[in-house]
């Protein structure tokens, strides 16, 4: 039995990696730790990773459990999952998930001028729900539930969500950095592109999750 299947890691990453959308959440983070010391935002940088990586670990191994306990197959969650997906490259298409995330950011900055001193931002919004979001969920969990049983299916998949949420941390680290170099306009276009590979990989989630229905 194989202990690493690559396409299964592959198809998993570009996925996860899609989906958490990094270089979209780098500029969300850098607008909210600009006026704070290094050390607040290398601190909110790693605690928010480790927040969503337990979250999504939560999911990957109790996602079954949870499903079987309400009754739902695993392929009605791929078709619910798939539409999810498909809402969210939307959204990424058109630019509204930025929109709203930089309202979440200006809600903060808020809150903080109110409040007189720097937010703990790593839970909410940073772990929850940037990084950790709905589609992170739903795809970790169709991704492990695929590979009930396989082992080397299972690893592969987590290999391919550690190594996007280690890809999240260093964007978040070096955000101001990145975003000096690769400015708004091209971080859009990077989220514009990742919606439409987005698209395509929700609509071959609802077409697996159908296909047993109509088979």
């Amino acid at each position: 039995m194989m202990l690493f299947d690559t396409e299964i890691f592959l198809a998993a990453f570009a996925t996860l990696f899609v989906v958490i959308d990094s270089p979209g959440v780098a500029p969300v983070f850098a607008s909210l730790v600009q006026d704070a010391p290094r050390d607040y935002a290398r601190r909110m940088a790693i605690r928010a990773t480790i927040i969503a990586t337990v979250v999504l670990l939560g999911f990957a191994f109790g996602g079954q459990f949870l499903l079987g306990a309400m009754g739902v197959s695993l392929d009605a969650f791929r078709v619910a999952g798939g539409v999810l997906l498909f809402l969210i490259a939307v959204d990424m298409v058109f630019e509204t998930r930025t929109r709203r995330r930089e309202a979440r950011v200006e809600e903060v900055k808020a809150h903080e001028r109110e409040i007189g001193h720097l937010e703990d931002i790593s839970i909410f919004p940073i772990a929850i729900p940037m990084i950790s979001g709905p589609g992170a969920i739903a795809a970790v969990m169709l991704a492990m539930g695929d590979q009930q049983g396989n082992l080397g299916g299972q690893i592969s998949v987590l290999a391919a969500m550690a190594i996007c949420l280690g890809i999240a941390l260093a964007m978040l680290l070096g955000a101001a950095r990145l975003m000096g170099f690769m400015g708004a306009s091209i971080a859009s276009t990077v989220t514009r592109i990742f919606g439409v590979i987005l698209a395509a990989l929700a609509a071959q989630f609802v077409l697996d999750g159908a296909r047993p229905f109509f088979a």
